[in-house]
This record gives C-alpha cells, sequence and structure tokens, in this order.
C-alpha cells in the first residue's frame, strides 16, 4: 500500500522581516482598520539601467490594512530616495520617488483562494503578509526609462561632449560645408567656395 504524497506547505513568513505585516488584531470583521507607518530599508534591485532605489535606503511607507470579505485590502504610498545617471547629459542625480499601493491579501479558505491559480492572486499566511512583491512591482514600474537630473536638461553638445547648461549662451561649433570637404582634405585648411570671376 503506497501512501499519498505529502502536500508541501509555503514556508512560513518571517515576522521580523521589515515588510512582513501583521494583522492579527484585525481579526476577520470586515471594516475593521488600522494605520501603518514605518521606515523600512530598500531590498535589493530596485533598479532599471539609469535609475535606482539604492539598497538599504529609506523607504517611508504610511499604509491602511482594512480587514474585507475575502481578505485584508492594503492600500497607501512608499516614498524612496532615487539616485542615477541623467539620460541626457550623463550626470549623477538624486530625487524622490512616491509610489500608490493597493493590493487585496486573501484568506486561505476564502472563495477567491480556492477560485483563483496560485500566481493570481496575494495570500496571507497565518495572518501575516508580505508587501515586499508588491512594493517591488510598485516601484520598479513607476521609475523613468530616461531619468532626468532637471525637466529642462539640455543635453550635451553635439560639437565638444560638454553639458550644454554649463556654456554660454549662443554656444555653437561651425561646421564646414560638406560640399567643400575634399578641398579641405588636399589643401589641408578649411576651404570657401571660390570666387566668381567675371
Amino acid at each position: 500500500m503506497t501512501k499519498a504524497p505529502r502536500r508541501e506547505l509555503p514556508a512560513r513568513l518571517d515576522p521580523r522581516r521589515p515588510l512582513v505585516l501583521e494583522t492579527r488584531e484585525l481579526g476577520r470583521r470586515a471594516g475593521s482598520m488600522r494605520e501603518v507607518r514605518r521606515t523600512v530599508p530598500a531590498p535589493e534591485a530596485l533598479r532599471l539601467e539609469l535609475v535606482e532605489v539604492p539598497p538599504g535606503s529609506d523607504i517611508e511607507l504610511d499604509l491602511r490594512l482594512e480587514s474585507v470579505m475575502e481578505g485584508v485590502l492594503v492600500s497607501g504610498t512608499a516614498s524612496a530616495e532615487l539616485q542615477g545617471e541623467c539620460g541626457r547629459c550623463l550626470e549623477p542625480f538624486t530625487g524622490r520617488l512616491e509610489v500608490d499601493l493597493q493590493e487585496l491579501f486573501v484568506y486561505p479558505d476564502s472563495t477567491t483562494d480556492s477560485t483563483a491559480d496560485v500566481d493570481e492572486v496575494r495570500r496571507l499566511e497565518h495572518d501575516l503578509l508580505d508587501l515586499e512583491p508588491v512594493l517591488r512591482d510598485a516601484v520598479v514600474l513607476a521609475l523613468p526609462l530616461t531619468p532626468l537630473c532637471s525637466p529642462d536638461c539640455g543635453g550635451l553638445c553635439a560639437g565638444c561632449g560638454q553639458r550644454l547648461d554649463d556654456l554660454p549662451a549662443g554656444h555653437d561649433h561651425e561646421a564646414p560645408d560638406p560640399r567643400w570637404a575634399a578641398l579641405a582634405e588636399r589643401f589641408g585648411t578649411e576651404s570657401s567656395p571660390p570666387e566668381k570671376t567675371g
């Protein structure tokens, strides 16, 4: 007689992790609510190619946990510092990012839990919820693909490669007329069109 395969239980969340929140005091009374304000260290890899939330830097959470019929609804904001490289002038810059968070964490025995696929919803584990995946998705999606040190950054001069914002007004590199480039190469000087003779 063979035994039925043992069903593996999910690893229990560690309540000491900064982005794991306790919901026990809400109970399952729909309508009960509590506010959570805390500062947590930023997890690794909140980044795109040119901009990131520095790992370990402060993220300020301002959240509301509400008990609803199917689980616990988490909503609020997360605010974090940014650092990166300007996509126009390549200078380093710093700034701040604020994102909205909203996610339903369903009870293990709820209708939503039993009808949804494993990856479709987030689930509570023993009155604990893990906010890190929600925070990660919200922050990474909000990071700019082309970050700028300022909205009106002029970028780099195509002629000399210096920041246009650091150069005097009217900075210009007069390009020789390409029609006379062959003459300039032959005689080693910038040529001008020959004078017309009568």
